[in-house]
């Protein structure tokens, strides 16, 4: 998308966002400037991440910047190379991005260079370009073409071309310095293709097979520098067999937002698949949800801490009430350097096993589209729970009752427990088996209430709030017993707290004939999410408190050694 105004054109181009730089955009910015914003698909997406953000973009086609004032934070219709930005940023911008921009402009180095000088401390400048040493290119030149596209690599709108160190030096040229570069390939086969053509020619430029495939397979590459580069730190997470929403919520949503600080590095995998940390990057090893007992326990802690690993319990379920995690000779606490987890309650009983707790609470990874409250007439109520029976048995007689009082009026989404869905004495019913998280959002965002009952127990109360935060997100209201629920739900404002089977019963009447009502809650409801539940806002205290813990190894090193003697050198 060209930012000046040349004899050319520009294309019409497609209106969705990079999900490469999306995912590279500093999840915990507070201002963010897409250069060359288009509709503004990319800011958009981002928005649904962090709700927080100010998202800024610039285009010089008006009819473009129009679609995006609906998108961002604010918009201005300028020519980037002869205009100023127009917008009041006094602490910086945390995200300056160029996604497919810098080829078309007549001088994008000098570009580069002043806003550069915009960036706040942490900012980060993000950078899409093509690859002018893609494989297509010596091959057209090699038969004699060159002939220009509507889009890729040859653009007939491009005037600048950048190869992997023509960028770097560019870079180095702002005051900025390189974090890390992607590359982005598109067709693979292609450049093996590439490859075996030039098998001959490629060892007389001193090139092996390996290295020209690394160097021509991208079509594009997506670069990350920064002003003050911060000592990169590796996060290394192992993950349960994915189960219901567990393994999403605590592990993948959260390492994707560590992903997106430029001096983090993360993976999820298994032990032995992880690379050695080193001086110049030290490691933690996220252990998520171990039962590791004895001998066998004390050896994994041994082999991690030998290979040079601080090691974290990630663990998010009440130990007194699981038989295996009440056996003496349980390493998974008090074995580990620190411990983290999603409640207070939690973190108070864990404890009692390692002083140095964590309490990153569940957060959203990004905000549902609004689909739901689209059907006048009839409303949904959905239930995707598991081993709940003994939450929602008193409640069947009163869901039933209000099933018989609305008939087609009250629908009923249930996930997973077929004994819930099998006790509904109404036709108006769907059922879905156990689902990824996904699928499992998709069908809550097309629901209207989310129905959460828990009985007050000391494992109840120990339980996080994730259901409502979910049902939120997708603007489906609240409905829920007061524990746990009690301390999240403004009763009446974004959500609906039920103390009875009668006040049950009327709250789902109330919802069902005034859908109003619903919307103005759910509405509420998301809102509160959006400005306080994201996983954006928790981005710079789980980095803090990781380097924390790196920054005190030897201190709990010892502490482990007191703990757990047999694991002492």
């Amino acid at each position: 998308m060209s930012l000046s105004r040349t004899l050319t054109p520009a294309p019409d181009y497609p209106d969705v966002g990079n999900p490469d730089l999306l995912d590279r955009i500093p999840l915990d910015a507070d201002v963010v400037l897409d250069v060359g914003c288009h509709k503004g698909a990319l800011g958009a997406a981002y928005r649904l991440r962090n709700p927080r953000a100010r998202v800024l973009g610039v285009d010089h086609m008006p009819e473009a910047v129009r679609v995006a004032a609906g998108r961002l934070s604010e918009v201005a219709c300028i020519d980037i190379e002869s205009d100023p930005l127009p917008f009041e940023v006094p602490d910086g911008y945390d995200c300056i991005i160029y996604g497919d921009v810098l080829e078309h402009l007549r001088d994008p180095w000098r570009i580069m260079r002043e806003h550069a000088k915009l960036l706040s401390p942490r900012g980060v400048m993000l950078i899409c370009v093509p690859n002018a040493a893609h494989w297509s290119v010596p091959l057209r030149l090699i038969n004699g073409t060159f002939d220009y596209e509507d889009q890729g690599v040859l653009d007939r709108t491009h005037l600048r071309w950048f190869t992997l160190a023509t960028m770097e030096k560019a870079l180095a040229q702002t005051g900025l310095q390189a974090c890390d570069v992607t590359p982005r390939t598109f067709d693979q086969k292609g450049a093996e293709t590439a490859a075996d053509l030039l098998k001959d020619v490629l060892p007389a430029m001193g090139l092996s097979r390996e290295n020209f495939l690394a160097r021509s397979a991208p079509m594009q590459f997506i670069w990350r520098a920064r002003k003050t580069p911060a000592q990169p730190i590796a996060i290394r997470s192992t993950m349960l067999k994915p189960f219901a929403a567990v393994s999403d919520i605590r592990v993948i949503y959260p390492m994707r937002a560590l992903k997106t600080d430029p001096s983090v590095s993360v993976q999820v995998g298994d032990i032995d698949t992880f690379p050695q940390p080193s001086e110049r990057q030290p490691a933690i090893c996220v252990l998520h949800r171990p039962l590791l007992v004895g001998d066998e326990g004390v050896a994994v802690f041994r082999h991690l801490m030998q290979r040079g690993f601080l090691v974290v319990t990630e663990f998010d379920d009440l130990p007194d009430f699981m038989p295996q995690l009440r056996d003496e000779r349980l390493m998974n606490f008090r074995a580990a350097h620190a411990v983290q987890t999603s409640t207070p309650v939690l973190a108070e009983a864990l404890r009692q096993q390692n002083p140095e707790v964590a309490i990153f609470p569940n957060g959203i990874s990004e905000l549902r589209p609004i689909v739901n409250f689209m059907t006048p007439g009839s409303v949904t109520l959905f239930f995707g729970a598991l081993n709940r029976t003994v939450d929602w048995q008193p409640y069947m007689p009163v869901l039933n009752a209000a099933a018989a009082a609305l008939g087609a009026q009250l629908q009923f989404q249930v996930v997973y427990d077929q004994a819930f869905f099998d006790a509904l004495e109404t036709p108006h019913k769907s059922f879905t088996p156990l689902c990824d998280h996904r699928t499992y959002m998709s069908l809550l965002a097309q629901s209207e209430i989310s129905f959460m009952p828990l009985l007050d127990s000391a494992f109840n109360r120990a339980k996080s709030d994730l259901k409502y935060i979910e049902a939120a997100s997708a603007r489906v209201v609240p409905l829920a017993s007061p524990t746990v629920y009690g301390d999240s739900i403004e009763d009446g404002v974004t959500g609906l707290i039920f103390r009875s089977e009668s006040d049950l019963y009327e709250k789902i009447i109330r919802l069902v004939t005034a859908p109003g009502l619903g919307i103005t809650i759910g509405n509420a409801a998301r809102q509160s999410v959006a400005q306080a539940r994201m996983d954006a806002y928790g981005v710079a205290d789980r980095v803090a408190w990781y380097r924390s813990l790196l920054d005190r190894r030897e201190e709990l090193t010892r502490a482990i050694y007191d703990r757990v003697p047999e694991l002492a050198p």
